[in-house]
C-alpha cells in the first residue's frame, strides 16, 4: 500500500514536471517565435533599406555618370578649343620668329652699311684734313723760305747761313713763325735748302 502510494506520487510529480517542462518548452518557443517574427521584420526592413540604399545608390551613380559624361564632353570641346588656338598661337609664333629673324638680319645689314658708311666718312674726313693740312704746312714752308731769302738778301748771307726763327720773325706775317697743323716740327735748314716738315709727305718743292 504504502509502495503504491509512493509510486503514485512519483507519477504525480513526474507528471507536474513533465508539464512544467512542456509549459517551459512551450513558453520558451513561442519567445523563439517572437524573436524570430521580430527577427523577420527586422530582416525585411533592413532588406528593404538595402535594397532603397542600392537604388539609391545606383541613382547617384547614375545622374553622376551623367554628369560625369556631360562635364567630360565640356571638357573635351574645351580640350579641341584650346587645342586648336594653341596650334594657331605656334603657328602665329613661328611666324613672328621668321619675321623677327628677318628684320634682325635688315637690321644687322643696315648697321653694317652704316658703319661701311661712318668709316668711309671717317676716311673721306682725315684725308680732307690731312689734305687741308698737307697744303697749309706746305704754304707755311714757302712762307718760312720766302722769309728765310729776304733775310740773307737784307745780311748779304751766303748759301749755307742757318738763320735761326727769331732772325726770320721779322719777315713772317704777324712776326710768328707758323707751325705745322699736323703736328710736324720745321726744320729752317741752310739758305739754300728748303725748310722741312718732320710730318711725312709736308714738302716743299724745290
Amino acid at each position: 500500500m504504502n509502495l503504491k502510494r509512493w509510486f503514485a506520487w512519483a507519477c504525480l510529480v513526474l507528471v507536474l514536471v513533465a508539464e512544467c517542462a512542456l509549459f517551459r518548452a512551450y513558453r520558451d518557443q513561442e519567445a523563439l517565435r517572437t524573436d524570430l517574427r521580430a527577427t523577420q521584420t527586422q530582416l525585411r526592413q533592413v532588406t528593404a533599406e538595402r535594397d532603397e540604399l542600392q537604388s539609391g545608390v545606383a541613382g547617384e551613380r547614375s545622374k553622376e555618370i551623367i554628369r560625369l559624361r556631360k562635364q567630360y564632353a565640356v571638357l573635351t570641346n574645351q580640350y579641341s578649343i584650346w587645342r586648336a588656338a594653341l596650334y594657331q598661337l605656334s603657328q602665329q609664333s613661328a611666324s613672328n620668329a621668321e619675321h623677327l629673324a628677318t628684320a634682325r638680319l635688315a637690321l644687322r645689314l643696315q648697321q653694317e652699311h652704316l658703319s661701311e658708311l661712318q668709316d668711309q666718312n671717317q676716311q673721306i674726313a682725315e684725308t680732307s684734313l690731312d689734305v687741308i693740312a698737307r697744303k697749309t704746312c706746305i704754304n707755311n714752308l714757302r712762307l718760312i723760305d720766302d722769309a728765310k731769302q729776304a733775310w740773307a738778301k737784307d745780311f748779304s748771307k751766303g748759301d749755307n747761313a742757318i738763320p735761326t726763327a727769331k732772325d726770320l720773325l721779322p719777315y713772317l706775317p704777324d712776326n710768328v713763325l707758323p707751325e705745322c697743323p699736323g703736328g710736324g716740327i720745321y726744320s729752317l735748314n741752310a739758305v739754300n735748302e728748303v725748310p722741312t716738315c718732320s710730318s711725312p709727305n709736308h714738302l716743299l718743292p724745290r
